[in-house]
């Protein structure tokens, strides 16, 4: 065995995806199926249960998890000891980010990054709010980025971004015709597909609903869905409504795809932030991005979570 099978191993266990691995590890799909049939072979276990919901780990898979993320932090550590990096040049900076900052904040900020500095190389791993703040926590990324703030402590949050969640409709007559009606009025009657547990869309949705003094539990809910790209097309073709972040809809909504209402009369506003544990030593690069941001955004202060005590 090797270490690029034991990494593609590791992806596939937390992302529970085949094809979600090979995209976070830039191989195709095949090539990763492959690592991971080369180790069930050499250790003659079953790692992974495949099922059409995609895949889970056996007892022996995690068991083999286990190991194989101490050898994997054990090769980062040594790497980051003798200044070595993919391409030999310095250590790898690790970005951990929810969606809607992965998907449609970090192109412009890692690329300003890059251009100021040519030399740093980047690591991004996508997930939702809460596995960004664990892996913060648990020092597997130097630098995350969520769109919430997670009550869960031992984080420091920069808010940089005001992003505005919106409710997306079918682009049908009997939407259109509901166009400047309270939404509270009319959104009880609709099914509604959510972001799955755990994302900052879906913490923050669930606080902006009560605003509007809407319970979640009052909705009939469609589907849970963790894919944008899904939720929208799921929209478009009349499953239901759902709330997202502005950045996300815009492109649909511009097209005449999907319709977009403000999420009650003070709007949907979140932060997007940057999260760090300040109580660990901080990479230079890690400073160097922190910097960055706020040199970008144009941000002076900082936000901190209250820390456990320890």
């Amino acid at each position: 065995m090797n270490l690029k099978q034991l990494e593609a191993f590791v992806k596939v266990a937390e992302t529970k995806s085949f094809s979600a691995a090979a995209k976070l590890l830039y191989l195709t799909q095949p090539t990763v199926s492959a690592h991971i049939a080369s180790l069930e072979k050499e250790l003659n276990a079953c790692l992974l249960v495949r099922s059409t919901k995609g895949a889970a780990l056996s007892e022996a898979g995690k068991e083999l998890y286990a190991y194989a993320e101490q050898m994997l932090e054990l090769e980062q550590k040594i790497r980051e000891r003798f200044g070595l990096g993919t391409g030999g040049r310095g250590s790898v900076l690790r970005i951990a980010a929810s969606t809607v900052p992965s998907q449609y904040l970090l192109p412009d900020i890692l690329s300003a990054f890059r251009e100021q500095y040519p030399g740093e190389q980047l690591k991004v791993f996508e997930t939702d709010s809460a596995g960004v703040v664990d892996m913060i926590l648990t020092h597997k990324a130097d630098v995350g980025f969520t769109g919430t703030v997670l009550e869960k402590g031992g984080c420091t949050y920069l808010p940089f971004y005001q992003d505005e969640l919106v409710i997306i409709t079918p682009a049908a007559e009997r939407f259109l015709s509901r166009q400047g009606e309270d939404v509270a009025a009319w959104i009880r009657e609709e099914p509604l597909i959510l972001r799955e547990e755990g994302s900052g869309t879906r913490k923050e949705t669930a606080r902006l609903l009560s605003q509007m003094g809407i319970d979640m539990a009052e909705f009939c809910i469609a589907a849970v869905m963790e894919n944008q790209e899904t939720i929208k097309r799921s929209v478009r073709s009349g499953m239901g409504i759902s709330i997202l972040s502005g950045l996300a809809a815009e492109d649909d909504v511009r097209a005449g795809k999907l319709l977009e209402f403000p999420l009650g009369a003070e709007g949907g506003s979140r932060s997007v932030n940057l999260v760090f544990d300040a109580a660990y030593p901080v990479l230079p690069a890690a400073d160097k991005l922190i910097r960055k941001v706020k040199e970008i955004y144009k941000v002076k202060e900082i936000y901190k979570e209250k820390r456990p005590v320890r």
